[in-house]
């Protein structure tokens, strides 16, 4: 009802009024981490009255619903986007596509000026070849020729041979250069070509903003915002360690990307957490509805070929819409960033990189050790995020003392937030785990038909020439049942049981001086009734 509303508002504009062509300015961009908000200048001048303003360079995939128009200094009408019927944009084209489009002609001409030397000289070559083919076959034997007169004739045809022959290699040497001439011509037109392409964008690929305005007369201005889909934005990092400081480096940077079919130069561009695509309010619960059921006899399901036990009835629920659940993680108001100069982001250029600014924090750094899985220790950091800011989730690059030693994904992380990241194994520091006792052919197992006994020994070996805090990680089973008992003894005792929530992991924290071994036995028991089956 809207847009046919819009049409006949529109009717007695085009009907009364005259079209003025105009071509816009983008001048700023917000990009979303889907998405982007562009910010177009268009300037016209037109007489006083009443005119239908159209602006034919919008990329194609810009949405309607979110376009706006504004105006200080001229009156607006209705406005709509006209995809079809539009007229060439000629003389609209820009500076720069003018500017490649002069310079594509020129090595155009070049290049036939080259061509046309080498087919020249071609002609040459082919024409004293034929010369030279003909004075060889010229056969003196005219038998009242004198011998003088034969001579001179024969004199003659040498010479001319020899000429003919000295004209064709000298053009063969000039066509050396000429093809060379023609080589480079070539080069200079693909990139003329290729400029060309990287500024144009079709005629198949715009839409024209038609707008009716009433203007005084002079000059008049436009400000057009709207949405294109195809853009995005992503934090990265680079994270230094320095590990004789002790302390991290973060170099926050974004990676920015757009394919919104045209090049956005020289623009003020804001990046914003904002998610304006995505849902805006919480999901909605809906009643569940339960009901119960007479059981069906054990008679009746034996019959049914159905195992004897009560069948309930399924919990009926109202159908839930599907929802899409955000990526993005974190607690705190919508991030902005302002970048401090003009941007040049051209479309289809993927992840150009953009840098904010550089963090420090300081790292307590230690050994981690898994010996069940690793046979070295791992470098661990873990650092406080005391910056008034949000770390948003990103793509990390991890370096160590100036080498690049992996990547990681890191997690939003608030004000005063805990950071913590591996920065690489440690060679130095050798693992082992071994299972000493035998049993029935399993090593380190003993059992009998109600009771398992695993004995393991941890080995931790420093041969580096420094002392390392060192965290070694085990596991033990753990049961939720009473009639299954597990029990566990370690020796030396641990630091920390259910590490990180997790039942059954221990962690063993000690000092371990450059050269040192350190052991840890580790006994675990599982003992259960008469008749029962241990699942493993």
């Amino acid at each position: 009802m809207r847009a046919l509303i819009c049409a006949v508002f529109l009717m007695p504009w085009t009907a009364m009024a005259d079209t003025l062509p105009a071509t816009s300015r983008v001048t700023a961009v917000t990009i979303y981490p889907q998405g982007a908000q562009v910010t177009r200048e268009v300037v016209f001048h037109a007489a006083a009255g009443v005119h239908e303003l159209l602006v034919t360079d919008l990329p194609e995939g810009t949405q309607p619903t979110l376009l706006r128009v504004t105006s200080s200094d001229t009156e607006l009408g209705a406005f709509a986007l006209r995809s079809d019927r539009l007229p060439p944009r000629g003389d609209l084209t820009s500076p720069q596509i003018a500017t490649a489009k002069a310079a594509e002609r020129v090595a155009q001409a070049v290049l036939r000026e080259a061509e046309a030397k080498v087919a020249g000289i071609n002609a040459v070559i082919e024409a004293k070849d034929a010369q030279i083919k003909f004075l060889g076959g010229i056969r003196l034997i005219d038998a009242a020729a004198t011998a003088e007169a034969l001579s001179g004739m024969s004199q003659m045809i040498a010479t001319e041979v020899l000429s003919a022959r000295k004209a064709a290699l000298a053009a063969q040497a000039d066509r050396v250069l000429a093809d060379d001439a023609v080589t480079e011509a070539q080069k200079g037109l693909t990139a003329a070509q290729d400029a060309l392409a990287a500024v144009s964008q079709g005629d198949a690929d715009y839409v024209a903003l038609s707008v009716a305005v009433t203007t005084k007369g002079g000059e008049g201005h436009l400000t057009v915002t709207h949405h294109v889909e195809d853009a995005a934005w992503a934090p990265v990092y680079d994270l230094s360690l320095d590990r004789k400081a002790n302390k991290v480096t973060v170099e926050r940077g974004v990676l920015v990307s757009q394919v919104s079919g045209e090049d956005w130069a020289g623009v003020a561009l804001t990046l914003s957490t904002a998610r304006p695509g995505e849902e805006s309010a919480p999901s909605q619960l809906y009643p569940q509805l339960r009901a119960i059921v007479d059981p069906v006899p054990a008679d009746m399901a034996a019959d049914q070929g159905m195992p004897e036990f009560v069948m309930e009835a399924p919990a009926i629920e109202a159908p839930a819409p599907v929802m899409i659940t955000a990526g993005l993680a974190y607690q705190g108001d919508t991030v902005v960033y302002s970048y401090p100069v003009a941007v040049n982001v051209a479309s289809g250029v993927e992840n150009l990189r953009l840098e904010l600014d550089r963090l420090t924090f300081a790292a307590t750094v230690q050994a981690r050790a898994v010996p069940r899985y690793d046979s070295t220790a791992f470098m661990m950091a873990t650092m406080i995020n005391d910056s008034p800011e949000i770390l948003l989730p990103g793509a990390a690059i991890l370096y160590r003392d100036g080498v690049l030693v992996g990547d990681a994904a890191l997690d939003a992380v608030s004000p005063g937030g805990e950071i913590e990241l591996g920065f690489g194994a440690i060679d130095g520091i050798r693992l082992k785990r071994d299972m000493p006792e035998r049993a029935e052919g399993d090593r380190g197992i003993l059992t009998t038909s109600t009771q398992i006994t695993e004995k393991a020994t941890l080995e931790v070996e420093n041969l580096t020439g420094e002392a390392w805090p060192v965290r070694v990680l085990d596991q033990v089973p753990y049961s939720e049942q009473e009639d299954l008992a597990i029990s566990y003894r370690a020796d030396p005792g641990i630091s920390e049981a259910d590490v990180d929530g997790k039942r059954g992991v221990l962690a063993w924290d000690f000092e371990l001086a450059p050269g040192e071994s350190k052991s840890i036995s580790l006994e675990t028991v599982m003992i259960w009734p008469e008749g029962k089956l241990l699942q493993q």
